[in-house]
């Protein structure tokens, strides 16, 4: 993570997109204010009024190593809420150590605000298939013009990461398109509560994966580093429905992945926040490497 000089150097385009050009998200915003309340008949739901149509703008990193072979297929990562500088200088350390494939790294912004009735919250924290249909239909389409690659189509040789609901987010990709994605690494992840609009499938949002859809489900070729600190977050908002205590989702996330023998790994950091720099800075190589573990390039 030090970015030594004489570490060979990747580089990084980016783009723009907007709503108008988007069949998946026209865009929404929640005005400034309080968050919504809950609904008096079921607290696990969440009134929101002050949502509406609004149109977004994000930008799209797109890290190329050097040691990509124009015209080649490429492994990558896609990554949520923003250029994500860290993982492109983790990449460059780890590809130049061969403790990586070569690979490309695509970090996308978010279209803005903040958990529900957000834009933001409804890409990340909706339980469903829409997002990932998005990155490939939309984004990644676009990645491979602007930046001249070719990305592979082997859901083995993809991954996708974030932090908070942007880790919910990664393991949403993974689940409701696992011929897609097998790869997670996940940081403070929001498997809580936090959907909108409710789905009466998953009910509980995120907090579904460790209450119902993991230990009922059979096991899928997923890999998952997943962390969270001992002061992450704790009800945050106005819902008191015991589904907002990001440790104990965390916990039992873990719970529920060992249950069903999935390839996981968990860290409890101690002393660290929610999405937490320093713990990021130290564990970030180690987690990427234990993401790709068991992947094997094919043969030519």
């Amino acid at each position: 993570m030090a970015a030594f000089p004489a570490t060979p150097h990747g580089t990084v385009l980016e783009f723009t997109m907007s709503s108008a050009d988007s069949k998946f998200y026209p865009g929404t915003m929640r005005d400034p204010g309080p968050l919504g309340t809950p609904d008096p008949n079921d607290p696990a739901k969440l009134i929101v009024t002050s949502s509406h149509p609004a149109p977004w703008n994000r930008k799209v990193g797109v890290y190329v190593p050097s040691a990509y072979v124009p015209g080649s297929i490429a492994p990558f990562i896609v990554g949520a809420d923003g250029i994500d500088r860290s993982l492109f200088t983790a990449l460059d350390s780890l590809i130049a150590a061969h403790k990586l494939p070569v690979m490309i790294g695509i970090s996308i912004a978010n279209g803005g605000g903040d958990a529900q009735g957000s834009q933001r919250g409804l890409e990340y924290d909706t339980m469903s298939g829409r997002y990932a249909d998005f990155v490939e239909q939309e984004v990644l389409p676009l990645v491979e013009v602007q930046a001249h690659v070719k990305l592979t189509h082997d859901p083995d040789a993809r991954a996708a990461t974030g932090g908070s609901s942007g880790a919910a987010c990664a393991l949403v990709m993974a689940w409701y398109h696992n011929e897609l994605y097998h790869r997670v690494l996940a940081y403070s992840g929001t498997w809580i509560n936090q959907q909108w609009p409710s789905n009466s499938e998953t009910p509980h949002g995120a907090w579904e994966f460790p209450e119902h859809l993991i230990p009922n489900s059979p096991t899928k070729p997923i890999r998952i580093w997943m962390e969270v600190g001992d002061f992450d977050l704790l009800n945050p908002n106005v819902m008191r429905d015991n589904m907002h205590d990001w440790v104990l989702a965390n916990e039992n996330l873990a719970r529920a992945l060992a249950a069903r023998h999935y390839h996981y790994q968990f860290v409890f950091a101690q002393n660290a926040g929610h999405v937490d720099h320093a713990t990021k800075l130290q564990t970030l190589p180690e987690a990427l490497e234990y993401v790709w573990q068991d992947y094997h390039a094919p043969t030519r």
